[in-house]
C-alpha cells in the first residue's frame, strides 16, 4: 500500500495545476449520464446549470441522465454521432488558463470535416506547438471543443494527453466519422 501511495504521489507532483484541478472535478462530480457511442462511451459530468466535462470511456453500460441538462447533452451527443454536422448548444462551465481558453477558442472554430495541425494553431497563437498540444490535452469538453481535429504534421498526434492506446483510437474514429 505504501509503495502504491509513493508512486501515486510522485505522479501527482509531476502534474500541472490544471490537470490536478480536472482530477479534483472528476472525482468530486459523478457522471450525470453515460452514453454509448459506436466504438466507446461518453461520460457527462454536469450539475443542473452547466456542463463540467465530457470523458471518453471504454464501452460500458449506459447511465440514464440524472437531470435535464444531462438529458439535453445526451440528446445533442446522439445527434452528433448520427450526423457530424450537428452542433452543440449547452451551457458550459468556464475553466482553464487564459492561454488554454485561447487555444480552445481556436479549436472550436475548426469546422467539422477539417483539421489543423498543432503547428498551424501555434503560429496563429504565437506560441509553441507543444503548448498547443498541452492545452488540447487539458480540454475538459472534447467534441464541443473538438481537439480531435488538431493533428500532427505527420500522423494524427496525441489525444487527451496520450500518444497511443484507447483515446487515440477514439480520435481516429471521430476523424473518420467526420469524413463520412
Amino acid at each position: 500500500m505504501d509503495r502504491v501511495w509513493r508512486r501515486t504521489s510522485a505522479q501527482l507532483s509531476s502534474l500541472g495545476r490544471v490537470q490536478l484541478e480536472r482530477m479534483a472535478i472528476h472525482t468530486a462530480l459523478p457522471f450525470a449520464a453515460v452514453l454509448r457511442a459506436p466504438a466507446f462511451c461518453v461520460g457527462v459530468r454536469c450539475d443542473e446549470r452547466e456542463i463540467h466535462s465530457f470523458e471518453f470511456l471504454r464501452p460500458c453500460a449506459e447511465l440514464p441522465p440524472k437531470n435535464s441538462l444531462a438529458a439535453a447533452a445526451v440528446c445533442q451527443l446522439r445527434a452528433y454521432f448520427a450526423d457530424a454536422d450537428a452542433g452543440f448548444d449547452l451551457p458550459l462551465r468556464s475553466s482553464g488558463t487564459v492561454f488554454q481558453r485561447r487555444v480552445w477558442q481556436c479549436i472550436a472554430a475548426i469546422p467539422a470535416h477539417q483539421t489543423r495541425t498543432y503547428g498551424e494553431l501555434a503560429k496563429e497563437l504565437h506560441n509553441a506547438p507543444r503548448a498547443v498540444g498541452q492545452a488540447c490535452g487539458a480540454n475538459p469538453l472534447p467534441l464541443i471543443v473538438p481537439c480531435h481535429r488538431v493533428v500532427a504534421t505527420a500522423g494524427s498526434g496525441g489525444f487527451a494527453g496520450q500518444s497511443g492506446g484507447f483515446l487515440l483510437d477514439v480520435k481516429r474514429w471521430l476523424l473518420v466519422h467526420e469524413k463520412r
